[in-house]
């Protein structure tokens, strides 16, 4: 994996060189396609192995060893290079850089020629990826699933969810799928229902089998055959072929009344070599499978999704696991063995580890209190790590691809809310996306995000208006499962617990995460921050602590994340040398930083020493005014201050000299000037904030129907000061907004209910509506037929004038959620509303009681379709009307 990490890094710095148009060095061209030809051989080669190959783990891994160095020797060489071209400039000379370069190329054609021949004579073959043993053993031995049954604490509607969807009346073949991470508890639920009689009575013909990672269809119709007939031997099948074993699966299975679990499926492969060997002979039969794979869920439609246990649930699973069938848990032990059990995250197989420990151990509180502090590393080592055993397989069985972006997780401090617009453009910038012609390498990473969330590796946490994963999370085993596999890579170092003392072998580490999330007493602050000095060849910082940061001479750092306050160098000074000290590290690609500097902090003009800055965030930082020469740095694609104000473009030139093409995202912008100058120089920006809290000079000038000259813009938030609303006013007169808009958010703009249908209704790819505090005005607005034809969002807040909406589903055809917030006037919802068949929730938050009554009108009407209401009133009066799906909270 860090092999692959590294070969991807190195190619994305050899891009970035030949098409940036004023690179800081230059690659002799025959070295530069020398090391892409090779780097692109052993790319393919890494990725054609991890799906699956012949060459032995052991050859692998000598090889991967000396991908990995051979990279980052050619990496060191070129970034180090870079720097001292920009800060040194010409008297350094090239010609030894060009020397050691030759031989480090040397180096990875060597290893090519190593690969080739491997690959030629075909060393080490892998006698298990073809063992029929193995499938066999695990299928085998859980052919009687019954007699290893657990416990099925925290789901017992699940149980009865499962055993309704086998023992319903369709007559149709069905595919029933339980998806969840591993040790969430899918075979021990699929295993308490194989063993009820009720089931086992169901049906004539039941049959488990465990698939796993290397499945072979063979072995699977042999034990299937194994199950469903007693006359069969191991021996008789073994010497039939794998279409004379489907024929006869499927000859027993006609007729009759089958159910079949395929336990523990990782591809949709694996099912669709299966699957035409299972009859639809309209008995009602039923094949269940379970899989840590959502893809591979999506094959039936009628499937279980295993989620994590509540406190409640965990604290029963867990006093089931260590007391049996003894008494309740004494009460000196429940409050700590509460907090135990919350400690395991929902996750049953770490519940039921915990509690095997527990159960055979002293019942004291002092020794259950030292597992409430260290449950994880108790999990871990109980059962030889069973739990992260469990979880190792579906790392092992991720794409390589995925490995680093998956591994870097672990970097994040522990229970971390993690913002995945950072995330994804931090894997960009660590150079961990492989481009796709087409696509811009957010979007591609943004996908990588999501394949890992439909394996259940990541979990989603929060949702945004679009319906977009806003932020994610990891369960703290799969974490601990990151720290283990980084650290044996040496992919990235985190700071632990109890480390008064420099690690070993932190000089060569080249991504590093501090975190204060521990105690005052067990954090070492000046030996963590001293480990620093030993950090030459570091590419990565992701710091969040309270002590502050001390800016050392980091020359080849990419990535700069810090959340502490109190960003100082060295000497202690504040905030504004810290930032001339970190722009001077030129080879930064991403820096996000909070400052606790004046209102008026400078951005200085070394900022385009930064040849290679994609993403600069910089919070706390108020009306700063940036330098002239951000107009040159052509490698932006993300930049966000709390308040920041563009300089005019530079005269002169070439009319495409300073033109921003790769900027996507410029967020709470003061004063945007949208002459034709600005316009055209973002061609391609997807993500637009921008405010007036007061009269600009000259602000007639700004001519903001140049927006609808933006036509890859596809996110608006519009704001004016409420204050200044007079003078502001002819400054929204001719907005005029891009088609290309997919979600807008206006705030103080007091355009009249008349020109929402001709400035916005019309608009054919919005999907996401917000206006906010006196964006509108007026009693009364009617909606137009046929317009907001894809809206799926719309967000009402504080428009106080508004006391009439007249619409019908017509105008929202497609609308999922309506939010109405603090709208005193409103009589009530349109009932038209309630006819849009997509509708999924109403939220009303201190509204007039009448628009409270009309949602409930519509609740009950469409009950029955699965829509949720929530309010949040005033009043507890209205608290009589809550019920299930209808909620209500008094404020």
């Amino acid at each position: 994996m860090a092999a692959y990490a590294a070969l991807l890094s190195l190619k994305y710095i050899i891009q970035q060189i030949q098409l940036h148009p004023r690179p800081p060095i230059s690659l002799h061209q025959n070295q530069a396609d020398s090391l892409t030809d090779n780097l692109n051989f052993l790319q393919d080669f890494l990725e054609g192995y991890s799906y699956g190959s012949s060459i032995s783990r052991e050859a692998v891994d000598v090889l991967e060893s000396r991908i990995k160095n051979a990279a980052l020797a050619a990496e060191d060489l070129i970034e180090t290079r870079v720097v001292d071209q920009i800060l040194v400039g010409e008297r350094v000379s090239s010609s030894d850089f060009h020397q050691d370069l030759e031989m480090v190329i040397q180096d990875m054609v060597f290893i090519k020629k190593d690969v080739m021949e491997i690959k030629e004579n075909n060393i080490g073959i892998e006698d298990h990826l073809h063992i029929n043993s193995s499938t066999l053993g695990g299928a085998g031995s859980s052919s009687s699933p019954s007699t290893r049954q657990n416990a099925m604490v925290g789901f017992d509607d699940l149980l009865i969810e499962v055993m309704d969807k086998l023992s319903e009346q369709q007559s149709n073949l069905r595919i029933i799928p339980i998806v969840g991470m591993g040790g969430i508890g899918k075979t021990t639920l699929a295993r308490n229902v194989y063993a009820k009689p009720l089931i086992m009575h169901h049906f004539d013909i039941r049959a488990w089998v465990t698939v796993s990672q290397n499945y072979n269809v063979q072995d699977i119709l042999i034990e299937i055959l194994l199950c469903i007939s007693k006359d069969e031997s191991l021996e008789s099948l073994s010497a039939k072929s794998e279409g004379e074993l489907g024929e006869r699966v499927h000859k027993s299975l006609w007729g009759r009344r089958y159910w079949i679990v395929l336990d523990d499926i990782w591809s949709a492969e694996a099912w669709d070599k299966v699957n035409l060997f299972f009859p639809e002979n309209g008995q009602r039969s039923r094949i269940m499978i379970t899989t840590r794979v959502s893809d591979v869920a999506s094959i039936g439609s009628h499937g279980i999704v295993m989620d994590f246990l509540n406190e409640e649930k965990s604290w029963d699973l867990l006093c089931r696991s260590v007391f049996e069938d003894e008494d309740d848990c004494p009460p000196e032990l429940e409050e700590i063995g509460k907090k135990i059990a919350k400690n395991c995250e929902g996750l049953p197989l770490s519940i039921v580890v915990i509690g095997g420990h527990l159960a055979k151990s002293k019942r004291t509180r002092e020794h259950w209190e030292y597992i409430s502090e260290n449950t994880n590393t108790i999990v871990n080592l109980e059962d030889n790590e069973r739990c992260l055993k469990v979880l190792q397989l579906s790392y092992n069985h991720l794409p390589v691809h995925l490995k680093p972006c998956f591994l870097y997780m672990g970097v994040f401090p522990e229970d971390n809310k993690i913002r995945v617009s950072c995330l994804v453009k931090l894997w960009v910038s660590e150079g961990f996306v492989k481009p796709i012609n087409g696509k811009s390498l957010e979007v591609v990473s943004g996908e990588y995000l999501q394949e890992l969330c439909d394996r259940n590796l990541i979990s989603v946490h929060k949702r945004g208006s679009y319906g977009n994963i806003k932020f994610c999370s990891i369960h703290d085993l799969l974490r601990d499962l990151c720290l283990r596999e980084a650290e044996r890579e040496k992919f990235f170092y985190v700071t632990r617990l109890h480390e008064p003392t420099i690690p070993q072998g932190i000089n060569t580490q080249r991504r590093i995460g501090i975190h204060q999330s521990m105690s005052k007493k067990d954090y070492h602050h000046d030996p963590v921050l001293h480990t620093l000095q030993y950090v030459p060849l570091v590419r990565s910082l992701i710091c969040n602590f309270e002590e502050g940061l001390p800016l050392l001479d980091f020359r080849l750092l990419r990535v700069l994340k810090v959340d502490d306050k109190k960003l100082l160098n060295d000497n202690n000074r504040q905030y504004e040398y810290s930032v001339e000290v970190v722009f001077r590290l030129v080879n930064l690609r991403f820096i996000a930083i909070q400052s606790d500097g004046p209102k008026s902090s400078g951005f200085p003009s070394s900022v385009n020493l930064l040849w290679n800055l994609q993403t600069l965030v910089v919070n706390g930082t108020w009306d700063v005014v940036a330098p002239c020469e951000i107009w040159n740095m052509t490698q932006l694609k993300h930049v966000n201050f709390d308040r920041l104000e563009l300089p005019d473009p530079p005269t002169g030139g070439k009319d495409d000299e300073f033109v921003l093409g790769n900027l996507q995202t410029l967020t709470n912008i003061r004063n945007f000037k949208c002459g034709k100058e600005i316009v055209k120089r973002i061609p391609n920006i997807n993500k637009l904030q921008i405010f007036y809290y007061e009269e600009p000079q000259g602000f007639l000038s700004y001519c903001l129907d140049n927006l609808g000259h933006l036509h890859k813009l596809e996110s608006l938030r519009f704001s004016l000061n409420p204050i200044n609303k007079p003078s502001l006013n002819d400054l929204v007169e001719n907005f005029i907004l891009p088609n290309s808009l997919k979600k807008l958010t206006l705030e103080g703009t007091y355009l009249k209910w008349e020109e929402m249908n001709t400035k916005i209704g019309l608009l054919p790819n919005l999907q996401v509506l917000k206006l906010k505090a006196s964006s509108f005005v007026g009693a009364e607005w009617e909606t137009v037929e046929g317009q907001f034809c894809n809206l799926r969002y719309l967000l009402i807040n504080m428009c106080s004038d508004l006391e009439w909406w007249t619409t019908d589903s017509s105008s929202f055809p497609r609308l999922e959620h309506l939010v109405l917030q603090q709208l005193d006037k409103l009589n009530e919802i349109p009932s038209g509303i309630g006819e849009i068949p997509t509708l999924q929730s109403i939220e009303l938050n201190l509204c007039h009681d009448d628009a409270v009554i009309s949602a409930k009108s519509i609740f009950d009407e469409q009950e029955d379709l699965g829509l949720r209401v929530r309010v949040v009133a005033r009043d507890s009066h209205l608290e009589s009307l809550a019920g299930p799906n209808f909620q209500v909270e008094t404020w």
